[in-house]
C-alpha cells in the first residue's frame, strides 16, 4: 500500500481528529491495520510490560451494537449542563466547540458505516481501588503512547482516525459484545477508515508562550 511519505514532523503535526472526511464506502484492508498495530507495539510501556491489547472490530453486527451503545452516551453528554460548550466564557472558544459537537453528531450517525474501530485495551484496570496517581500514570503511560503511534502510522498511510472516549459509559456491555475479559480494560475507540484528501494541516493551538513554565510556574 503506497504510504504518503510525510516527514516525522509532518505526520505529527497533521494527525488529526477525522470524522466528516473519513471515507465510508471503501474498505481498510486487514494487512493495513495490522502494518499500523506492528508500530504501535514498538511504542514504550513501563517496566517494557507491555501490557496492551488491541480489539479490531470489523463485523457489521457487532460495529452497529457499538454505534448504539455510542449514540446513547453521546445524546446523554449532549444534554448534560455540565457539557465544556456550555461552559466557555470566550465567545470564540464556544463557537469553535459547537463545530466540534456538529462534527462528533456525525460520526456519531455514522460510527456503524465505519470499516473498522480499534478498542486499545490495556491488563489491569486503572478503575480498581485504591490505586494511586503513580499507578493510574503508570498504567495508561503504557497503552497511550501505543494508541497514538498507531494513529500516527495510519495517518502515513492515508487513513483517518479519531480518538474517542464515550463508548466507556458501556464499557461492561462492549466487553460482554466482545469478549473483553473483566482483568482488562479499554481506554478508548478508535474508528479508522481511509480519508477523503490528504491534505491536512496543522491545527490552531493555544501560543506556546501561555502554557511553558520554566523553574517555576
Amino acid at each position: 500500500m503506497p504510504q504518503l511519505n510525510l516527514s516525522a514532523d509532518e505526520v505529527l503535526t497533521t494527525t488529526r481528529a477525522v470524522r466528516k472526511r473519513l471515507d465510508l464506502d471503501r474498505p481498510v484492508p486487514d494487512s493495513l491495520l495490522r502494518e499500523c498495530l506492528e508500530i504501535a507495539v514498538q511504542a514504550p510501556s513501563g517496566s517494557n510490560s507491555q501490557g496492551w491489547h488491541f480489539m479490531l472490530v470489523t463485523d457489521q453486527a457487532k460495529k452497529s451494537a457499538i454505534a448504539d451503545y455510542y449514540r446513547r452516551a453521546f445524546d446523554t453528554y449532549q444534554e448534560s449542563p455540565n457539557r465544556p460548550t456550555r461552559t466557555f466564557s470566550e465567545p470564540a472558544m464556544a463557537v469553535a466547540h459547537e463545530r466540534i459537537l456538529d462534527s462528533a453528531r456525525y460520526l456519531v450517525d455514522n460510527l456503524a458505516r465505519v470499516p473498522a474501530l480499534m478498542i486499545p485495551c490495556c491488563t489491569g484496570r486503572p478503575d480498581a481501588r485504591g490505586m494511586n496517581l503513580i499507578s493510574m500514570a503508570s498504567v495508561f503511560g503504557s497503552i497511550l503512547p501505543a494508541v497514538w503511534s498507531f494513529m500516527l502510522a495510519a495517518r502515513e498511510r492515508g487513513l483517518g482516525t479519531c480518538w474517542t472516549t464515550l463508548h466507556l459509559t458501556y464499557e461492561k456491555e462492549i466487553a460482554t459484545l466482545l469478549g473483553i475479559p473483566e482483568t482488562h480494560a479499554q481506554v478508548a475507540l478508535i474508528p479508522v477508515a481511509f480519508t477523503r484528501g490528504t491534505d491536512f494541516q496543522p491545527a490552531p493551538r493555544k501560543d506556546l508562550d501561555t502554557l511553558l513554565h520554566t523553574n517555576s510556574w
